[in-house]
C-alpha cells in the first residue's frame, strides 16, 4: 500500500496488556508495531501500582518493625518524607520510559511515538507530536491497549482547582499538611495510607456506609480501623458538594452535604476511571466512542464484518488490574498466532489463547494497613450466581506462626466453597501478609482443587499458611 506502513499486527497504547501483546505476537514471528503517545509502560509503571506501593512499603515496614518487641525499641523516629520521595522516583523514573523501550526494541518491537486512532479496518492513523500523520496497516490483527483515564465526581469546581487524582496522587513532589480525599476504594484507601504515614493530616469523604463494599465486609471494617489507627478521619455517608480555593491563601475548601466544609491543601479525587476511548476512531469501525469494548475469551471485539479487531486491559471492563492486563494480553497475542497460522483456537477455559479466568479467579491485593487481599467470588456475588455455598472462617492470629510474625497480628481469612463441587469458589484475607498469601488461594480456585485434596497440602510449620489448614479444618476435614 503506497504511503502505508504494513505489519502483521498493530497495538496501540503502550501500557502493560500493550506492551506484553507486541512482545508476545512479535516472539511468534509477527511482525509487531507499537503505537504509544506518552511513556512505555503506561499508568502502572509511572503513575498508579509501582509508584503508589513505593509509596506504601516504607510505612509498613516501619510499622512492622514496631509490632516485634526488641524491634520496636530501635524504630522510634518518623518517616523521612523527602527518602521515601526519592526511592519512589528512583523506580519511577520520573516517567523516563528509556528502558522499557528498549525492552520493547530488543522483543523486535518497532515502536512508533503519537497518538494512534483507528481509521477504517485494519488502518490505524498515527499523528505525532509534530503533527505529522503515518498510516499503519495490520494484516491480521490491531490490538487495542489504550488504558483508561482517571474520572472526577461531578461536584462544581473540582475541575477548577487543581485537583489531585491517582496521578497527581502517586507523583507529588511533596507531602500536604492537609489532604481531603473524596471517595471509599482502593485508590481512596491506599493513597490515604500513604501520605497519612508521610505525616499529612487526611479527611477520607465516603458516600456510603462502609469502604471498599464490593468485597467482603471484613475487608472494609479492617481497612477502616487501620486507617483510623493511623490518625486518617473516615467520614461515612459524607459526599462533597462544592469545592473552591481561597484566591488569598490558596488552601481547597471542600462544602459536604452535612453542612460543613473543610480546609485543606490538596483534594484527591478517587472514584474510578474512565476508558481512553473517546478518540479511538472506533466509529470508523462502526463501534461507539466513550465506552468500554465488549471481547470474547480471546479478547477479539465482535465486529459487524471481520475478526481482526481485539481490546486487552482495562479497556475491555473485564478485570482493569496490571496483572489481569497482561494475562489477557498472553492469551490474546496466543489466539492472534494461532488465526495467522490459519487455525481456529479450540475452545476451553484453559487454552493458552483464553482469559477466561477474569471472570471467576481474580486476584487483588491492597497494600494498606492492614493489607487485604482477595480472589474469586465474595459470599454474596456467590449467592447471586445461584452457587450452593458455605462459607468458613478462621482468626489467622490463632496460627502460631501469626504470632511470631507480629506480636498483636491481627488477621481474618474467609474461604467460600461451592457445596456442590466441594471446591473454593472465594477467599478474603486480612493481616499483614494478606497480599503474599492470596496466591494459595488463586492455585486453589483456578485450578479447581477438590478439598479433599488441599488437605494433603501441608503448610509448613511455623509459618501464617498454617491458616489454610485452619480453615479445612473449621469446614470439617
Amino acid at each position: 500500500m503506497q504511503g502505508t506502513d504494513v505489519y502483521d499486527v498493530v497495538v496501540v497504547g503502550g501500557g502493560p496488556g500493550g506492551e506484553v501483546a507486541a512482545a508476545r505476537t512479535a516472539r511468534a514471528g509477527l511482525t509487531t508495531v507499537l503505537v504509544e503517545k506518552e511513556a512505555v509502560g503506561g499508568e502502572c509503571s509511572y503513575r498508579a501500582c509501582v509508584p503508589s506501593k513505593a509509596l506504601l512499603r516504607p510505612g509498613a515496614v516501619r510499622d512492622a518493625a514496631r509490632a516485634v518487641d526488641g524491634a520496636r525499641q530501635a524504630v522510634t523516629g518518623p518517616l523521612d518524607p523527602a527518602a521515601v520521595l526519592a526511592r519512589r522516583d528512583r523506580f519511577t523514573g520520573r516517567g523516563d520510559d528509556t528502558g522499557q523501550a528498549g525492552w520493547l526494541q530488543g522483543a523486535g518491537v518497532t515502536l512508533v511515538r503519537g497518538h494512534g486512532r483507528l481509521d477504517g479496518e485494519r488502518r490505524v492513523t498515527v499523528t505525532g507530536a509534530d503533527g505529522g500523520v503515518r498510516t499503519l496497516y495490520a494484516r491480521n490483527a490491531v490490538v487495542l491497549a489504550p488504558g483508561t483515564r482517571p474520572a472526577l465526581p461531578p461536584v462544581p469546581g473540582i475541575d477548577q482547582i487543581g485537583a489531585w487524582t491517582s496521578r497527581e496522587a502517586t507523583t507529588a513532589d511533596a507531602v500536604p499538611d492537609r489532604l481531603v480525599v473524596i471517595g471509599g476504594g482502593i485508590v481512596a484507601c491506599e493513597s490515604a495510607t500513604a501520605w497519612s504515614s508521610l505525616g499529612a493530616s487526611v479527611t477520607l469523604l465516603v458516600r456510603d456506609r462502609a469502604l471498599l463494599t464490593d468485597w467482603e465486609p471484613c475487608a472494609g471494617e479492617e481497612v477502616t480501623r487501620g486507617l483510623s489507627t493511623l490518625g486518617v478521619t473516615v467520614r461515612f455517608g459524607v459526599s462533597a458538594t462544592r469545592v473552591r480555593r481561597d484566591p488569598a491563601t490558596g488552601e481547597a475548601i471542600v462544602d459536604t452535604d452535612d453542612g460543613s466544609s473543610l480546609v485543606c491543601d490538596e483534594v484527591l479525587a478517587a472514584v474510578g476511571h474512565r476508558p481512553r476511548t473517546d478518540d479511538l476512531g472506533l466509529d470508523t469501525v462502526g463501534l461507539p466512542s466513550g465506552e468500554t469494548l465488549p471481547v470474547d475469551d480471546t479478547c477479539r471485539v465482535p465486529l459487524p464484518h471481520g475478526d481482526w479487531l481485539y481490546a486487552v486491559g482495562d479497556v475491555n471492563g473485564r478485570a482493569p488490574l496490571t496483572h489481569m492486563a497482561k494475562y489477557q494480553a498472553r492469551a490474546c497475542a496466543a489466539a492472534i498466532a494461532e488465526r495467522a497460522a490459519g487455525r481456529r483456537p479450540a475452545a476451553g477455559p484453559h487454552q493458552p489463547w483464553s482469559a477466561a479466568a477474569d471472570r471467576t479467579a481474580v486476584p487483588q491485593a491492597v497494600f494498606t494497613r492492614p493489607e487485604i487481599a482477595r480472589v474469586g467470588l465474595t459470599e454474596r456475588a456467590a449467592r447471586e450466581a445461584g452457587l450452593p455455598v458455605r462459607v468458613v472462617q478462621y482468626r489467622t492470629d490463632e496460627v502460631a506462626g501469626a504470632a511470631l510474625h507480629a506480636d498483636g497480628y491481627r488477621g481474618l481469612a474467609t474461604l467460600v466453597v461451592d457445596e456442590a463441587r466441594q471446591v473454593v469458589v472465594g477467599c478474603t484475607l486480612t493481616g499483614p501478609m494478606a497480599t503474599e498469601l492470596i496466591h494459595t488461594a488463586t492455585l486453589a480456585v483456578v485450578g479447581e482443587v477438590p478439598l479433599d485434596r488441599l488437605w494433603h497440602a501441608v503448610p509448613a510449620f511455623p509459618t501464617v499458611s498454617e491458616v489454610w489448614l485452619r480453615l479445612l479444618e473449621a469446614y470439617g476435614l
